[in-house]
């Protein structure tokens, strides 16, 4: 039977690796403010957790008894990326964060529902700028060498930049993802001709993110760390679309050996084109999931209207960082007291 978490043994087993993240977590503040940045501390408990459609948030309820207040539902943010933004409009900016988040119903060796989050966000920074800031961070508090479940990776050479039209083109047999559009019967025509047949009932979603998790993911990070870049527009989210190609968003997410570490945006600083978004995704996530769910973020929208700056920002998940910085297999072994499911 298994030592439970408080018992000496089992802090002894895990120790190794918790030094590790303390040491992590002390380079990195340092890194960051050697490079202007400042550390901020947002709220966890908010109204709106997150406007991602697919993440299932902690409910809770303010019952006021001292004091004005009204009686209302909160929640436990999934990020504090709607947070930090509305600094940016503050002026606060540039900013970092290393935020305890919390996303219901995830338990995996990679997944745990209450996690710490790197965020970090700078006015002026260009999409490649951010892809540059991010190499040159996880390069200066990782090893060289680093490695998850047999995948190794070598942190010393230039991180690949692949555009995601790239990648389905190579590992879906030519398939155009971008001239898909979002349009789930030209992607099924398309993946047909590629001989990569849909399964019945699947959407232009669904059978987007089996082809990613299926034939693109597992080639990514190997070798060296892959920046995955230029996310068609139906996953563009809070970043804005490429004036070269609107087809495409200005989005990333990073891999290293073969774990998904990170996702950036070129920030969205339209309202109008945001909140049509944030419309779209309450619509979806109530459709997904009937009962689930919380409105539009009025209280961010209101923030791109006074007017947030041009810049880039990106969400790092700072626990499989510990895990790739101190050879963890399980993010279980980099968390003091992990969650007992």
């Amino acid at each position: 039977m298994p030592l439970p978490i408080w018992h000496p043994e089992s802090l002894a087993s895990r120790l190794p690796f918790l030094r590790a993240r303390a040491a992590l977590t002390a380079a990195t503040r340092a890194w960051f403010t050697a490079l202007g940045y400042q550390e901020v501390e947002t709220p966890s408990l908010v109204p709106v957790p997150g406007m991602e459609v697919h993440l299932h948030a902690f409910r809770s309820l303010f019952t006021p008894h001292l004091g004005a207040g009204t009686g209302r539902t909160l929640w436990l943010r999934t990020s504090p990326e709607l947070a930090l933004k509305r600094l940016l409009v503050a002026g606060a900016g540039p900013v970092f964060e290393l935020a305890r988040v919390w996303r219901n119903g995830e338990v995996s060796p990679r997944h745990a529902p209450e996690f710490t989050m790197l965020e970090w966000y700078r006015p002026g920074l260009t999409f490649m700028g951010m892809m540059d800031e991010a190499e040159s961070y996880v390069r200066a508090v990782c090893p060289s060498l680093v490695a998850h479940q047999g995948i190794a990776c070598d942190l010393s050479q230039p991180f690949e930049r692949l555009t995601m039209a790239e990648a389905f083109a190579r590992h879906c047999n030519g398939l155009d993802i971008l001239a898909t559009e979002g349009d789930s019967a030209r992607l099924h025509a398309a993946a047909t001709a590629a001989g990569l047949p849909p399964r019945e009932g699947e959407e232009w979603e669904d059978l987007f993110f089996r082809l990613l998790l299926e034939r693109v993911e597992p080639h990514l990070g190997r070798g060296r760390a892959t920046f995955l870049t230029h996310w068609p527009t139906p996953q563009a989210a809070l970043a804005r679309r490429d004036p070269a190609d609107p087809r495409a968003a200005l989005r990333f997410e990073l891999f290293v050996a073969g774990l998904e570490l990170a996702n950036a945006f070129d920030e969205l600083t339209d309202p109008a084109e945001q909140r049509a978004r944030f419309v779209h995704d309450v619509a979806e996530r109530r459709r997904l999931h009937p009962g689930e769910g919380w409105d539009v973020d009025e209280e961010f929208l209101a923030a791109l209207e006074h007017g947030m700056p041009a810049g880039s920002g990106i969400a790092l998940g700072f626990d499989r960082l510990a895990m790739l910085a101190s050879g963890a297999r399980s993010i279980s072994d980099v968390q003091w007291l992990p969650f007992s499911p």
